[in-house]
């Protein structure tokens, strides 16, 4: 396959993952549905790790892989450089949304325990009294409704996001390193040498 043509399909992929981590990361900032106080969201959401890590910095080099694999060949090797460039920017960005979601389904929500007060009930816990294996352990967050059940499935969700996004990234930067030493079609090439 043309590594154009590669760069076109890796790009076109990662515009639906940008979106989604996007609208994960707004989402955690209404559990359940909810406005809170900006003191009662949970402070890893202020990280930005699906709005600016697996959201933007993944838009970026998306739209150089469309440019770079336009026509299925981009005919020159400044675009797969830069192609490549920005890669190493969507991937640092999928990592950062992959760390910083870890940090959040282990260290669990900010929650109301019943006395009005939020806190992290859940921060010291090791890992085998940690409340994602224990879920009897939920009923001590009372507000937000459902708040637990909110961070684990949003949290993975962009954790899923950024694995996916990381690994493309890390692809075109291999596809994009290739089209800038070898060049960016070789069918092209081929057809030039055959017809001598």
């Amino acid at each position: 396959m043309c590594t154009g043509k590669c760069s076109k399909c890796i790009g076109i992929t990662l515009f639906p993952l940008a979106v989604c981590a996007i609208v994960s990361n707004i989402l955690l900032y209404f559990p359940n549905g909810q406005v809170l106080q900006l003191s009662e969201i949970t402070d890893l959401v202020w990280f930005f790790h699906g709005i600016l890590g697996a959201g933007i910095l993944v838009i970026l080099p998306a739209f150089m892989m469309l440019g770079a694999g336009g026509a299925g060949c981009c005919a020159n090797r400044c675009g797969m450089l830069l192609s490549v460039i920005l890669s190493v920017m969507g991937f640092a960005g999928g990592a950062y949304c992959v760390v910083i979601s870890l940090l959040g389904l282990i260290g669990g929500p900010l929650c109301d325990t019943g006395d009005g007060e939020y806190i992290y009930p859940f921060r010291n816990d090791t890992l085998e009294d940690n409340y994602l294996f224990n879920q009897t352990t939920w009923s001590i967050c009372k507000q937000p409704e459902n708040i637990i059940l909110w961070n684990i499935v949003l949290f993975s969700i962009l954790l899923v996001i950024g694995v996916i996004e990381a690994i493309l990234c890390f692809i075109q930067v291999i596809n994009g390193l290739t089209g800038f030493i070898c060049g960016t079609c070789m069918r092209r090439r081929k057809t030039n040498i055959s017809g001598m």
